[in-house]
């Protein structure tokens, strides 16, 4: 690979929004007739323009797909008001954002237009394809090849690629942290094609409902060493309505859930999915749960508590994942204390894999010595998890959850560095380690590290992050069980 490749790599995940010129907002008032907005839409040589009312608040925006699928196919007045026919809701960032992130973000919410905001303002609006003819996005093509396969067996193929690409990212020196939520945007992208394509063969949904993920996944932290874990939420209705809503949705959810397996997204084993009964209720039952869960503030309940704590919509309704979590922030204002007394005993029964001569703790696979890199990692997730909870911080993302954390004053910013630089360095070894075992030996991922196979350098580094490790877990036992 050439310098001049390696240079637009990193400039290209280094770029933020503002450096790729936005372009000017192009508005229209709401009541402007729609042949009016398509003529300005022409004039200005535009494919999206924004609605907008009275006092020029941006209500939502119409684009030539918009006109093609609302107005044309529908045979609809053009002279109807553009606010009959103007999509929503408004996606937008903050100029100071990573484009990257930045795509990511509209690859998640669907949408191919993004304001630009500055503060409070709307300073411009960038589109999906402008940032896709940026240097070095390969990966960003590939996730929207992804979006136009179209059957299970294309979508089975292109999840068949992502170790490969995983490789060369990881080659190239891209973050684990982006190649993180790269793998989670892909694997987004494959169960929204599959739930679309189950409603499209079942009929709409007879209730307003959200399906989101869980876990990894829900922290887009996702590997290649990958199950399901998803839920459904959807809206109350009727008594007499009840039965037929449920029916639906458990007959919906076990389809999608078949479809995932078998394009390679492998069942649960805990059964943390949809198509288990216990995961697809109505909003009204979910809170129930919840409630149960914290007044018991068992090790069980606590521990189902941070499964579906580390939650993120992907389609549907996603006010109704909002509501569940507007309800979480009131229970947690005045939790019981065993409530984090639990959640930390739990956190703490995972080993830091070191030995008391400070080497790595070891065990034997075949004729390998191995350490659980997923094991080794967990002490992380937990601890910053149970720091997320108490400060109610909703962000799922452990180094952004660190990072917000640490705006907080909750770590220093030494410490939070260490955390930080600890984690991403064993996620880059575990993802290294499982697209090279897929790619070279032509087997199953794993979250196991022969520690033979590692440089001294490696070892040396390792250490050091388990020693982190070890401190963050003796921070929690300090503060939250010093009580008991």
């Amino acid at each position: 690979m050439s310098e001049d490749t390696h240079t637009a790599i990193e400039d290209f995940y280094a770029k933020k929004i503002k450096e790729i010129h936005p372009r000017a907002i192009k508005c229209c008032h709401s009541s402007m007739p729609i042949k009016e907005a398509a003529r300005m839409m022409a004039h200005e040589k535009t494919s999206c323009i924004f609605v907008a009312d009275e006092s020029d608040n941006i209500l939502g925006y119409v684009t030539e797909i918009t006109l093609r699928d609302k107005v044309i196919a529908q045979g609809l007045s053009v002279d109807a008001p553009v606010f009959s026919i103007m999509d929503t809701p408004i996606v937008s960032m903050d100029q100071e954002a990573l484009v990257y992130e930045a795509l990511i973000h509209m690859f998640q919410t669907k949408t191919r237009y993004l304001l630009v905001k500055s503060g409070n303002d709307f300073v411009g609006m960038i589109s999906r394809n402008k940032i896709l003819t940026e240097p070095s996005n390969s990966p960003f093509l590939f996730i929207q090849s992804v979006k136009q396969a179209t059957t299970k067996e294309e979508l089975r193929q292109k999840w068949f690629q992502v170790p490969d690409l995983v490789y060369r990212l990881i080659q190239r020196g891209v973050r684990s942290e982006i190649v993180n939520q790269i793998i989670s945007t892909i694997a987004d992208t494959v169960s929204l094609q599959v739930i679309e394509n189950v409603l499209r063969e079942k009929g709409p949904a007879p209730a307003a409902f959200v399906f989101f993920t869980l876990g990894s996944e829900g922290r887009m932290e996702q590997t290649l060493k990958t199950d399901q874990d998803n839920a459904i939420i959807y809206e109350d209705k009727a008594n007499e309505q009840r039965e037929t809503v449920r029916a639906y949705f458990l007959d919906f959810a076990f389809e999608v859930s078949q479809r995932l397996n078998d394009i390679g997204f492998s069942f649960c084993e805990g059964g943390f999915m949809a198509k288990n009964p216990k995961w697809t209720h109505s909003l009204s039952h979910w809170k129930r749960n919840y409630e149960t869960w914290f007044q018991e503030s068992s090790l069980e309940t606590v521990r189902k508590y941070a499964t579906f704590f580390d939650c993120r919509a992907i389609y549907g309704d996603f006010t109704l994942l909002y509501e569940l979590k507007a309800f979480m922030g009131l229970q947690l204002q005045h939790p019981l204390e065993r409530f984090f007394f639990n959640m930390t005993q739990n956190a703490l029964q995972f080993d830091p894999q070191l030995t008391w001569l400070k080497n790595i703790r070891t065990f034997t696979v075949g004729d390998e010595k191995v350490f659980d890199i997923k094991k080794a990692m967990s002490p992380m997730v937990e601890a910053i998890r149970i720091y997320a909870l108490y400060n109610r911080v909703f962000e799922t993302n452990t180094g952004r959850r660190l990072k917000i954390l640490t705006e907080k004053g909750v770590f220093d910013e030494k410490s939070s560095q260490e955390l930080y630089q600890a984690y991403y360095y064993l996620m880059e070894i575990r993802l290294q380690r499982q697209a090279w075992r897929i790619i070279k030996k032509q087997k199953s991922p794993e979250n196991y590290i022969p520690v033979d196979k590692l440089t001294k350098v490696q070892v040396a580094a390792i250490r050091e992050t388990f020693k982190v490790i070890k401190d963050l877990q003796l921070k929690i036992k300090v503060e939250f069980t010093k009580s008991f």
